[in-house]
């Protein structure tokens, strides 16, 4: 079953990578950020239901259920509010960048309150992609951060290790389409309500058909697909492993910015993505992967020195 968590773990990430595709043209057409995350979660929530309208699966659920999920959908909400609302302070390369400590608060969260054991192949894989991950941010030199832009990226981090830790730890047990159909349902709420609490973040439609085809993808490739593939990866595999399988959503944001949007491929996004690939390779492969090759790195550095004396 570890394979299964793997691959799915792999497809959440790259799913959730595509939200440049869907957002990125919803703003150029005057969508402002309160209405592109409410159209992202409410088109999400309409297609599970659907879903399960058509299977013809019950919406029941229990008490403790519903605050388990309520949490969950919480959580969800703030994280993107959060992560959006750093834009106006930071630039998003920078955003996205820091917004990757999540998988190291995730490891720190199941090894102190869960006693997860925190191996030499998680470390390894955690610093390759953090490393990775800063190579792939091209910003300018010398610029400022914002301190308020690095405490709400911090925060939206912060709510996404939290929300990967109750899914991982959670005694829920019903379909996970059911569940992610709540978690949505309750973040979209949550959106609306946000929505009231200032004159310039009212909701919006799309203005045009193209703007909704791109509010639908986001529904359903970087929320839907990306959030029912997470927590089978969480389930099958565990909290941490998938939080560094995350790595590849930047990967494929830079990836997609490459090949759609004409953007230059350099020598240090390629030792990023090299990295990157390295800490899913060591994830994949598992601790026995990483012995062998230190021992391989080792060896090999012996006999050049010993040829090297020779």
């Amino acid at each position: 079953m570890k394979h299964k968590g793997i691959i799915c773990g792999i497809l959440a990430a790259i799913c959730y990578g595509t939200n440049p595709l869907g957002a990125l043209p919803l703003y150029e057409e005057g969508v402002n950020t309160s209405s592109v995350l409410f159209l992202r979660f409410s088109i999400a929530t309409l297609i599970l239901g659907v879903v399960m309208i058509a299977n013809r699966k019950s919406f029941t659920v229990t008490r403790g259920e519903l605050t388990t999920m309520a949490s969950l959908g919480a959580l969800m909400a703030v994280s993107s509010l959060t992560y959006y609302q750093s834009f106006r302070y930071m630039d998003a390369g920078i955003a996205s960048t820091i917004l990757f400590v999540y998988p190291v608060m995730v490891a720190v969260i199941m090894a102190t309150f869960f006693r997860e054991k925190v191996t030499a192949t998680t470390i390894t894989s955690i610093v390759l992609a953090l490393t990775g991950i800063g190579l792939l941010y091209r910003g300018d030199a010398g610029i400022s951060l914002s301190m308020t832009g690095v405490m709400l990226v911090m925060v939206s981090s912060l709510t996404y290790a939290v929300y990967i830790v109750i899914v991982n730890q959670s005694e829920i047990r019903m379909s996970i389409v059911k569940l992610t159909f709540y978690v949505l349902l309750i973040c979209a709420m949550c959106l609306f309500a946000y929505s009231f609490t200032s004159s310039d973040l009212h909701l919006m439609l799309p203005p045009s058909p193209r703007a909704w085809f791109f509010a639908c993808w986001l529904g359903l490739v970087p929320t839907v697909l990306s959030l029912l593939f997470m927590t089978i990866a969480v389930h099958e595999v565990g909290a941490t492993p998938t939080a560094i399988l995350g790595a590849l959503e930047p990967l494929t944001a830079v990836a997609i910015g490459v090949m759609m949007f004409g953007e230059a491929f350099t020598f240090r996004l390629c030792v990023g993505i090299v990295l990157i690939l390295a800490a899913v390779l060591l994830i994949v492969a598992g601790k026995h992967f990483l012995l062998r090759t230190i021992t391989h790195t080792i060896t090999s550095l012996v006999r050049k020195t010993w040829r090297w004396k020779s």
